[in-house]
């Protein structure tokens, strides 16, 4: 009976062992993937529009004119982080890359407007509609910085033509 017990705990002690181990491992996968990173920069930088937007809307300016600024803040601090965690990409010439990375943020501004007028006409508050519009864009500008604003030398600046072939069929 006590061999039972003592087989019991070891076999609880190894469960254990096996899901902190398998914890960790998820866990720096996560830290690892760069959508996450993204995602933990954006939340800073979502963090930091809004703080900056709500300022502004309380300084008296159009709320319009505060999105437009809170958006290039919270832009620059994303870029910053990007490029030296999200996508280590610290070692391309920051002037071509920097470029890719405002237009990209100028795309994303400019949808990120059309949202909030939309989502304001339709009777959204100021700071709930940009807080919706910043989640709408996120997607896009993902996609943008990943594939072609901090996108691996070589390949940096150009997009390329994906050609796909159908497997061969057995006949």
């Amino acid at each position: 009976m006590a061999g039972s017990a003592n087989r019991s705990a070891d076999e609880a002690r190894q469960r254990l062992d096996n899901n902190e181990r398998m914890t960790t491992r998820v866990t720096r996968r996560l830290l690892e993937s760069e959508f996450v990173r993204f995602c933990a920069v954006g939340a800073s930088g979502y963090a930091v529009n809004l703080a900056v937007y709500a300022g502004l809307l309380g300084a008296g300016l159009h709320y319009l004119g505060a999105a437009a600024i809170s958006f290039l803040v919270a832009a620059g601090s994303n870029y910053a982080w990007n490029r030296l965690w999200t996508f280590r990409a610290s070692d391309a010439p920051v002037l071509s890359q920097g470029a890719r990375a405002l237009f990209v943020s100028g795309l994303s501004l400019g949808a990120n407007q059309l949202f909030l007028l939309a989502l304001v006409a339709a009777g959204a508050g100021h700071l709930a509609g940009q807080a919706v519009a910043i989640v709408l864009v996120t997607p896009f500008s993902f996609t943008a910085n990943k594939l072609w604003a901090f996108a691996e030398s070589g390949r940096s600046g150009e997009l390329e033509t994906v050609a796909a072939t159908a497997p061969a069929r057995d006949r």
